[in-house]
């Protein structure tokens, strides 16, 4: 599901219900608007099951889409707000997407410099091991033996007899960042570990205790549902303050003291609101969305320069290593000379 187009479709929908559009036809007409894909087909049988007469709530549950959304259509349904919830939620939506896209452009430079230096790297292997090898070895077997080699010349005969050894490792590095990309449970598993995903992580829970919490849900129970929502961790830190609130703690700086991943600042930004805890999550997913594209910014910035250095260094060294086997042909031819 697209964040940027699920945030736009709830915009469209709250104001066409508050234009007095019911929600059937709205829904129909948003529908025929969208592109094809899962999103629009959910939506299409939520649009069918209400047209049948089944009650909002009950059409959510058994529709594929986010327990969030589920939850913050259900109480908007409930306050009788609607249209309040889902501007809420296209909020939510729309700051998730532009914070995330940004660190999915953070891990672009990295892919690209692997993949270049794996293609690099494989282009001097072919070079090497099907033109030069077979030639200059096989007519000069004593270049193979490194017999009257200067030493550095020596030292580096073993890579060029196995020059695939840097396609492979760069091949492989280059699998693992992209299985880190495309497979949930690795990604989860790096989400709470690198900087600027760390910041987002947390930014993302502020916002989303903030919604639930501006929405009128109280508190324990909106922490009980984040806690179904993440995992690790960051989910045994949200089952303790569901614990701790339920022990009779009402401080906030007391129900979340001691945390694994969640950082000190942010539960004193939610505890200093007082009574205000929305404003203090909202608060505190400001700071933290900042600091995350601060830390986006700084890894862009940073790693442009640091990943040229970085495949020019490969690109000299197996360069190196090229002209090091003409050069030495050439000495010995001299020296038949």
């Amino acid at each position: 599901m697209s964040h940027d187009e699920f945030a736009f479709f709830n915009q469209q929908l709250a104001a066409m219900l508050r234009d007095g559009i019911p929600l059937e036809g709205a829904l129909r007409k948003l529908c025929q608007e969208m592109r094809g894909g899962s999103l629009r087909d959910e939506l299409q049988r939520l649009e069918a099951d209400l047209a049948k007469g089944t009650p909002l709530a009950d059409a959510m549950e058994v529709r594929q889409l986010p327990e969030l959304y589920r939850h913050m259509t259900r109480v908007g349904v409930k306050s009788g707000d609607l249209p309040g919830a889902l501007t809420l939620l296209a909020d939510y939506y729309q700051r998730q997407n532009n914070l995330w896209t940004r660190l999915k452009g953070l891990m672009v430079y990295p892919l690209i410099v692997l993949f270049a230096t794996f293609a690099v790297s494989g282009l001097f292997a072919v070079i090497w091991n099907h033109l030069v090898r077979p030639t200059y070895f096989g007519i000069l077997p004593e270049l193979m033996e490194g017999q009257g080699l200067p030493a550095a010349t020596r030292a580096a005969m073993p890579l060029l007899q196995n020059l695939w050894v840097f396609p492979t490792f760069f091949g492989l590095l280059f699998l693992v960042a992209v299985a880190m990309m495309v497979m949930p449970s690795l990604r989860e598993a790096m989400r709470w570990r690198l900087p600027a995903f760390r910041e987002a992580s947390v930014a993302r829970v502020a916002s989303s205790l903030h919604l639930l919490l501006k929405g009128g849900v109280p508190l324990p129970e909106a922490i009980a549902l984040l806690a179904r929502l993440e995992s690790g961790k960051a989910a045994q830190d949200l089952g303790r303050w569901v614990q701790n609130l339920a022990s009779g703690m009402s401080k906030f700086s007391e129900v979340a003291a001691n945390n694994l991943v969640f950082p000190p600042l942010f539960v004193w930004l939610a505890a200093n609101a007082g009574d205000d805890l929305a404003g203090g999550f909202k608060r505190a997913a400001e700071i933290y969305e900042a600091r995350a594209a601060y830390r986006t910014e700084l890894g862009l910035y940073a790693a442009l320069p640091v990943a040229v250095l970085f495949l020019g260094a490969i690109i000299l060294s197996e360069a190196y290593l090229l002209v090091s086997g003409f050069l030495v042909f050439v000495q010995l031819l001299g020296g038949l000379g």
